[in-house]
């Protein structure tokens, strides 16, 4: 029998959440992620948000810095 892996929001919603926080729409968050090299559409950023995209780390690191958060745990509150 096949197992389907269940889609969990957590770490998306962390994301949408420190984004907000971080004073952020998508298209400004998108804006600073392709200074930084990562090259992301808004809509990869909502389907990152909306847990339908694999988040890279990569980005992660990208999040970190640009929502300005102070560690890693932050993304993964909740999971």
């Amino acid at each position: 029998m096949e197992q389907k892996l269940r889609r969990n929001n957590t770490l998306g919603n962390n994301l949408k959440a420190l984004r907000k926080a971080a004073g952020l729409t998508q298209v400004q968050a998108v804006a600073q992620l392709q200074l930084l090299g990562i090259d992301i559409s808004r809509e990869i950023l909502s389907q990152t948000e909306n847990g339908r995209y694999n988040v890279p780390v990569s980005l992660l690191k990208a999040f970190k810095q640009i929502y300005k958060v102070a560690s890693y745990d932050q993304f993964f509150q909740g999971i």
